[in-house]
């Protein structure tokens, strides 16, 4: 009997990974993509909740174009415009929970003997 360990987002809880370091990436963007999303709301009232979440994941998926055009390379976006739009699946946010512990990988069920 194989074992494997995956790794489940602390923030995305249907989602698991195979190694720790994509699963701590996805987090870290999807914390970039809600603090995105909280100051598209307050600059822009009139978009939807699910406009600013969208558009706070698009811009945190793509955050390295978006840093070289905040870096006086505007051009950088060009790479953007020519890429097809990327449908972008709606994420529950996650509430932290209090506890400080780390997520622990699943484990699979024992056979019974």
């Amino acid at each position: 009997m194989a074992v494997e360990v995956v790794y489940r987002s602390s923030r995305d809880l249907e989602r698991l990974f195979m190694d720790k370091a994509e699963a701590d990436r996805h987090d870290k963007m999807l914390e970039l993509a809600e603090l995105l999303a909280e100051v598209l709301q307050k600059a822009v009232p009139s978009l939807t909740e699910q406009q600013v979440e969208e558009a706070g994941i698009y811009m945190a998926k793509n955050r390295d174009v978006f840093a070289k055009a905040f870096k006086s390379q505007p051009d950088a976006l060009s790479e953007l415009l020519n890429v097809p739009a990327e449908t972008v699946e709606p994420v529950e946010p996650v509430e932290p929970t209090e506890s400080a512990e780390p997520a622990k990988p699943a484990k699979s069920a024992k056979p019974a003997k």
